[in-house]
């Protein structure tokens, strides 16, 4: 097993799956976006536990979750993942926008309390 390959972390989904957050991945979102070092437990957390997941491209499934501090500012998580078996994160940012996500896909899940 390479380097790339290591799982970091795995999490379970709104729905049951395990979905994972591999060595090769983190460094895509880290290099693709440098704030996103340190919100690690934020993208598991915002996968585990979301606010509202919508429909990404391809299958994939985005989940948002809000945060009122981050390393940055006060932000919304979006993580692009594969709501799967053997589910994996494919990336992840922080937006000020996540009305503009929203807008554009159709809502598949909103945390009851949201609602």
């Amino acid at each position: 097993m390479s380097l790339e390959d290591i799982v970091l972390s795995t999490v379970p989904s709104v729905n049951g799956h395990t979905i994972r957050l591999t060595h090769r991945q983190w460094v895509h979102i880290t290099e693709s976006h440098d704030y996103m070092v340190g919100n690690r437990e934020k993208v598991l957390e915002t996968v585990a536990d979301p606010d509202y997941l919508v429909t990404g491209e391809l299958g994939a499934t985005i989940a948002l979750r809000h945060y009122a501090a981050t390393n940055i500012t006060e932000k919304t998580c979006s993580a692009i993942y594969r709501d799967e078996e053997d589910g994996f994160i494919i990336t992840a940012f922080l937006t000020s926008r996540p009305d503009k996500i929203m807008r554009r896909r159709t809502t598949i899940w909103t945390r009851p309390q949201l609602t």
